[in-house]
């Protein structure tokens, strides 16, 4: 699926039963990588609050899915140069937001091993919020033990999906584990 805006990991032996539960919030797929699914969902806010409930009604359905991470933004990218540009675009909406705050970026990549790291993306993506933040006579401190706010960048193959995840939000919804 090429327009998914939801990344879902699996607990291992329990694909089958995730992807049934799953397959009631929107459109389902399998992705190329050992138990990740890709989703389409229309409402970001509606599926994470629908999803919640149900957790919190059938605690077992939480012993089938390790992790969901929905996001607003997507993009294709063919190479490490094109995703640091087409990041550089997304995060930039955020600078204002992220004024004065703790953050940190955390990156879940999949694909393109050997041509991009992780580590050294969530750098690039720190020091250019960074850079954005200072240029505008703004402050903010990166901080991994207690973020204000948590960038989430999720990459399956060529394509790329971030968020902007709030301390509170991330409470709110303990699927979304980014750390």
């Amino acid at each position: 699926m090429r327009d998914w805006n939801v990344v879902v990991t699996v607990h291992e032996h329990h694909f089958s039963q995730a992807c049934r539960f799953l397959e009631a919030y929107g459109q389902l797929a399998k992705s190329d990588f050992f138990n990740v699914l890709t989703m389409r969902v229309s409402d970001i806010g509606q599926f994470l609050h629908d999803l919640h409930q149900q957790l919190q009604d059938e605690p077992v359905l939480a012993k089938c899915v390790a992790r969901v991470l929905p996001v607003g933004s997507s993009f294709v990218f063919q190479s490490p140069a094109e995703f640091e540009l087409k990041a550089q675009a997304v995060v930039a909406v955020w600078v204002e937001k992220l004024s004065g705050t703790r953050f940190h970026v955390r990156m879940h990549r999949r694909g393109f091993k050997g041509r991009m790291s992780s580590q050294d993306e969530e750098r690039f993506i720190d020091h250019y919020l960074m850079q954005c933040l200072s240029e505008r006579g703004a402050t903010a401190e990166m901080n991994f033990e207690d973020p204000d706010y948590i960038i989430a960048v999720e990459t399956i193959g060529q394509q790329a999906g971030m968020s902007l995840w709030s301390r509170d939000e991330l409470q709110r919804y303990p699927l979304i584990k980014l750390d």
